[in-house]
C-alpha cells in the first residue's frame, strides 16, 4: 500500500512563511516523494519544485528565490520551506514523485491574504 501524507499548511498574510511536510508510506520497490505540486482553485495541478535524481533541485519560475525543497530519501521525506508568499501561491500542494505515478494524497491547504 502506497500513502502519501502532507502537512504544514495553513493561512498566512502576504510575505509570510511555512514550511510543508510530506511522509511517504510506501511498499518498496517504488518511487519515493521528491516533488511538490500545487493546485489552485479551478486551474491544473503544477509543479512547483523537485529534487533531481543526483541532488540538484529544479524550481518554477513562479517560486525560485522564496521556496526551497529539500528530501530525506532514507525516510520517505520531503519537505517544501516557503518564505515570501504572495497571493498567488494559495493553492493546495501536494507531494509525489516526479512524474506524480504515486497515488496522490489529499494535498495540504495554503491560503495568503494580502
Amino acid at each position: 500500500q502506497v500513502q502519501l501524507v502532507e502537512s504544514g499548511g495553513g493561512s498566512v498574510q502576504a510575505g509570510g512563511s511555512l514550511e510543508l511536510s510530506c511522509v511517504g508510506y510506501l511498499d518498496a520497490p517504488t518511487p519515493y516523494p521528491e516533488a511538490w505540486y500545487r493546485q489552485a482553485a479551478g486551474k491544473e495541478r503544477i509543479l512547483v519544485a523537485r529534487v533531481r535524481s543526483a541532488g540538484t533541485k529544479w524550481y518554477a519560475d513562479s517560486v525560485k528565490g522564496r521556496f526551497t525543497i529539500s528530501r530525506d530519501s532514507a525516510k520517505n521525506t520531503v519537505s517544501l520551506q516557503m518564505s515570501g508568499l504572495k497571493s498567488e501561491d494559495t493553492a493546495v500542494y501536494y507531494c509525489n514523485s516526479y512524474p506524480g505515478i504515486l497515488p496522490w494524497g489529499q494535498g495540504t491547504q495554503v491560503t495568503v491574504s494580502s
